[in-house]
C-alpha cells in the first residue's frame, strides 16, 4: 500500500490547523482527517461520527500502530510544508 496524494486545507483555528484527504494506491480516498495541535504537538484525528450516546467512533483508521504512525508522519509533513509555503507567500507578498 502506498500514499499516492495528500491534500491539505488550512484551517485557522485554535485547536483545529487544517484538514486532510489521504489517496492510497491511485484508487482509494479517506476524507475528513483533521490536524489537531495536542499537548505533544500535531496530531492526526481520523474521520469520526458521533453516536447516539455522545462518544465518537472513528469511521476509518488503522488497524496497527506502525500503520499509524506511517501515516501520521506522512501528513504532519505534508502540513508542515502547506503551511510554510503559505508563510512564504505571505512574507513575500509583503515585501512587494
Amino acid at each position: 500500500m502506498e500514499i499516492t496524494e495528500i491534500r491539505i486545507s488550512l484551517h485557522d483555528d485554535n485547536k483545529l490547523k487544517a484538514f486532510a484527504s489521504v489517496t492510497f494506491d491511485d484508487c482509494f480516498v479517506v476524507r475528513g482527517l483533521k490536524l489537531i495541535d495536542g499537548a505533544k504537538g500535531i496530531f492526526v484525528a481520523m474521520p469520526s461520527r458521533k453516536r447516539p450516546d455522545g462518544t465518537y467512533q472513528d469511521i476509518a483508521h488503522p488497524i496497527n500502530s506502525e500503520t499509524r504512525s506511517w501515516m501520521e508522519k506522512l501528513i504532519v509533513d505534508a502540513y508542515e510544508k502547506e503551511h510554510k509555503d503559505i508563510q512564504s507567500e505571505t512574507e513575500k507578498e509583503l515585501l512587494e
